[in-house]
């Protein structure tokens, strides 16, 4: 069973069909809406600040998700999908965004609706990242207009990571 812990008496709400690994850690102020998940080893930490996350996130295995004491909550829209080991710290995401294996987003950064971030990439404090754009980088900078392979990249995630945690068993 996951980890899952108050802080000062606030704890998690956590959809009914949200999946979460048996060693996943979620505490705090965090909302889970619907079909969520969240995988081995992830971390998402509202011990500071809230996190909420729309429909249909996956936070995958090593990912930590937190935020900065009265800087900066962190806010998932639907449909996003953050990648193995990446670290997504007090920023927006906006809906349908993918953050690639070991991207780090930093605070106050906004990632706009049908973003991808490149595996790697670091997004710096304050970025705003264009809407249907992939970035990629250190510091992350545009590469190109998401086209119709990473926009179905972007759109079918949600949908594996949901069939993922189905096929795993007790």
């Amino acid at each position: 069973m996951a980890v899952i812990k108050k802080v000062k008496g606030v704890g998690p709400e956590i959809a009914e069909d949200c999946w979460l690994a048996e060693n996943a850690t979620v505490i705090g102020d965090v909302h889970m809406k619907s079909g969520c998940s969240i995988w081995f080893n992830a971390v998402v930490r509202g011990d500071v600040c809230s996190i909420e996350m729309g429909e249909n996130c996956n936070i995958q295995d090593g990912a930590v998700v937190h935020g900065t004491l009265n800087l900066s909550k962190t806010v998932l829209g639907n449909n996003v999908s953050i990648g193995h080991n990446a670290i997504i710290h007090g920023c927006t995401i906006e809906d349908s965004v993918l953050i690639g294996m070991g991207a780090i987003v930093m605070d106050n950064a906004v990632i706009k609706k049908g973003a991808m971030i490149a595996a790697g990439a670091v997004v710096l404090a304050n970025t705003i990242v264009e809407e249907n754009c992939l970035y990629a980088g250190t510091p992350a900078k545009k590469i190109k207009e998401v086209g119709d392979r990473l926009r179905q990249v972007i759109d079918k995630t949600p949908e594996h990571y949901k069939m993922y945690s189905s096929w795993i068993e007790d």
